[in-house]
């Protein structure tokens, strides 16, 4: 393979700095629970219409990626495909300013409808981001690759976070940041636009932070064929892999497997943050830490599990991800504005108390550090597991394949999330469902034999 510089490598990495934002900022921690309880007005109706936006996304990944993934290993060129990519993810993100509190249903449509395509073009970047790792490293570096993109990404999220919180977000009671400042920029309290900027500041952080790619990463060298043969001999070369895979046992129960697990991880992200605002009475400040911690334990947990993933292999790091998951969300479902573990009964936070002060608010904070810090290595490991599996110099299309798997039904768990939540009027239903998707993805993922994947 050719060899590439320290400089570029960097500039790949910022790939998941750049996009980290979308899923920190807006799928999480500020925006998400600012439209559940600010703009949607209640917060049951906000995650199931939350719900149904990323399910959205989801389907429209799952139709795209594969596609543009082919076209892509037709003409050999990836930066473009990130570009327009990102191009829509600019616009889309800077769309969200319009989500004013108790907004009309026009602006709450438009507000989904844009998280949505936001969500969608950044995860279409992923892709063809990805798609370039074995460009990169040879295939006994590309788990710390991965993980140190992982932990990349949860840096600028801590910082983007940190900015939105100690500059730019005001308690609407003192008209203050966390820091004690007043907002930047006259930003209103009252209209709550700390938390409306976060669309137009993930648009900006991208523009401004994916340049290093395009100026010092070499790109895959150009087929030079036109966009049409190449969309007819990606088309073509797309339909050969789906029946290769289907050929291929390991690679097929792999992304069944991985489209199961993604999907549970998918939900459990977009509603976290809303879960603690519904149930535990989490205000701003509470998320907005959370949202700090849980991103240093993701950043630790992404660094560990990458140096991991190269000595015990993707597999192990994948199945051990899933298990913990499993036990994490069941201790999550068992806690309440007074109880904790389903039945026993705990004094609920009352006002002078300080952060954190219930028993069930620091289980809730203990089992999040634990989520950040296994989610990281699950997704680090299992694109990882995948690098070594594809055949060179068919990438793009078997990444096209992993989104597919990844977002092909991840609409299913954020649709049934969002189904379970409105029919019972209970946030705990809605998030009941998570269980099951972890532990049929590990389920599945036990039987990939070892192979040459380093899935041992």
């Amino acid at each position: 393979m050719r060899l590439v510089t320290r400089r570029a490598i960097v500039s790949w990495l910022l790939l998941d700095w750049t996009a980290q934002p979308v899923f920190t900022l807006l799928s999480t921690f500020v925006f998400a629970p600012y439209f559940a309880t600010a703009v949607a007005g209640d917060p049951v109706r906000g995650q199931a219409l939350w719900g149904y936006a990323t399910a959205a996304a989801g389907f429209g990944l799952g139709l795209l990626s594969p596609v543009l993934g082919s076209i892509a290993d037709a003409t050999g060129v990836r930066k473009p495909w990130i570009a327009a990519a990102g191009a829509v993810l600019i616009v889309a993100c800077s769309s969200l300013w319009i989500a004013i509190p108790d907004a009309t249903p026009e602006v709450v449509f438009l507000t989904l409808a844009a998280y949505a395509i936001g969500l969608l073009a950044t995860e279409v970047a992923t892709v063809f981001n990805n798609a370039m790792m074995t460009s990169l490293v040879p295939p006994e570096r590309l788990g710390r690759l991965s993980g140190t993109g992982w932990a990349t990404g949860y840096v600028g999220g801590l910082l983007s976070l940190a900015l939105v919180l100690g500059f730019l977000a005001a308690l609407p009671e003192t008209g203050r940041t966390y820091l004690g400042l007043k907002p930047l920029f006259g930003l209103d309290p009252a209209m709550r636009e700390g938390d409306r900027i976060t669309g137009p500041l993930t648009a900006l952080w991208f523009l401004v932070f994916v340049l290093p790619l395009f100026l010092f990463t070499p790109d895959m060298p150009s087929t030079g064929k036109s966009l049409r043969v190449a969309a007819r001999e990606g088309l073509s070369r797309l339909a050969s892999s789906v029946a290769e895979a289907r050929r291929d046992p390991r690679m097929v129960r792999f992304l069944i497997a991985n489209m199961v697990y993604q999907d549970g991880l998918v939900a459990l992200f977009a509603f976290g943050g809303i879960y603690g605002a519904g149930v535990l009475g989490w205000g701003p400040v509470e998320l907005g830490l959370f949202g700090i911690l849980l991103t240093v334990t993701g950043t630790l947990g992404a660094l560990l599990g990458g140096y991991l993933d190269d000595r015990l292999g993707p597999k192990r790091i994948v199945l051990g991800s899933l298990a913990i998951l499993m036990v994490l969300c069941a201790g999550m479902l068992s806690l309440g504005h007074s109880h904790v573990l389903f039945v026993i009964p705990t004094d609920p936070p009352r006002p002078g108390d300080g952060l954190f002060a219930a028993a069930a608010e620091k289980l809730f904070l203990g089992i999040g550090l634990v989520i950040g810090a296994v989610a990281g290595p699950l997704q680090a490991s299992s694109r990882s597991l995948l690098a070594r599996m594809a055949p060179v110099g068919e990438t793009g299309r078997y990444f096209g394949l992993f989104a597919l798997s990844g977002r092909l039904t991840s609409f299913a768990a954020p649709l049934l999330v969002a189904l379970a939540t409105e029919l019972s009027g209970s946030q705990a239903a809605g998030l009941a469902v998570l269980v099951a998707f972890f532990a049929a993805g590990g389920w599945l993922l036990r039987g990939v034999s070892a192979g040459n994947a380093g899935g041992r």
